[in-house]
């Protein structure tokens, strides 16, 4: 929690995105700049909405759970204590009732959870357009552009280890990213293109737990549309979560809240990795 002598109060840490900012990039700067702390962002817990400006407008605040990563907090002009504790002492000290309602919904999953990014790979164009084989079908402009887009979005959430079915434009997707961490490979997916999920579906949902379970870095996987709607809804119905509405487009993120057992507990999705989308 943290106090702002400008209003006297206990909250939460939050700001206002910048142009061309993603709630997501506001996020991890807001907490950075007002706590000190570097974070990496986990599941989504809600949105609050409340009247500013003597009712005529109306606020929209996010909040993740986060995991703290770095830093140390400095007495701001904005935020001058900051104090570590239980979330049943932070309910008691809070000053707003939205601000309870945001660790209530905190307190509703189990907080250490770790991470699985799961992408559909960005725009490659119509393949009837395309001449050569599908499987070497390359991005297109607008999609080389969400690639370059995601480099900037999935390390907000930890990305490190990198897994991409094998197809050209799931490979190029990721392909930037891998520069941005230092040249990481890329793992080839065989049991992940949609060819080889028709022929096998147990295949590649074997895979995919398997990926959930591992901790230590988060991982993201790149694979196509017919491949990641179906096995979305066979993971919601297997370990009892709720999908949230989506329409699974090319170079969009599920990012997955998976507990120490490997059971997805959350899904949360992001609809387009650029921020003049939302």
């Amino acid at each position: 929690m943290i106090h702002r002598p400008a209003y006297d109060d206990w909250t939460l840490p939050k700001g206002k995105a910048e142009s061309g900012e993603t709630v997501y990039a506001c996020a991890v700067r807001e907490i950075a700049e007002e706590t000190g702390y570097h974070v990496v962002l986990g599941r989504h817990l809600r949105q609050v909405t409340y009247a500013i400006n003597g009712g005529s407008k109306r606020k929209h605040v996010r909040y993740w759970s986060a995991r703290k990563v770095g830093g140390r907090f400095s007495p701001n002009k904005e935020v001058d204590e900051l104090v570590w504790t239980t979330p049943a002492r932070a309910k008691e000290l809070l000053t707003y009732t939205l601000d309870r309602m945001v660790v209530d919904t905190f307190l509703a999953a189990p907080a250490d959870l770790h991470t699985l990014l799961l992408v559909r790979h960005a725009k490659a164009g119509r393949r009837s357009r395309y001449s050569g084989p599908d499987a070497q079908r390359p991005l297109e402009r607008a999609g080389r552009a969400q690639a370059q887009a995601l480099t900037d979005l999935l390390p907000l959430f930890g990305a490190r280890r990198l897994h991409a079915a094998d197809r050209r434009r799931c490979i190029q997707t990721l392909e930037p990213l891998a520069r941005r961490l230092g040249g990481r490979d890329i793992m080839i997916e065989t049991a992940l293109t949609e060819e080889a999920y028709a022929l096998d579906p147990e295949r590649a949902y074997k895979r995919m737990v398997e990926l959930a379970g591992k901790t230590g870095a988060v991982h993201v996987v790149c694979s196509q549309g017919k491949v990641i709607a179906p096995l979305m809804e066979w993971w919601s119905v297997r370990d009892g979560f709720e999908l949230p509405s989506n329409r699974n487009r090319k170079g969009s993120t599920w990012v997955l809240s998976v507990d120490a057992d490997g059971r997805v507990v959350a899904a949360d999705h992001i609809a387009d990795p650029l921020p003049d989308f939302e």
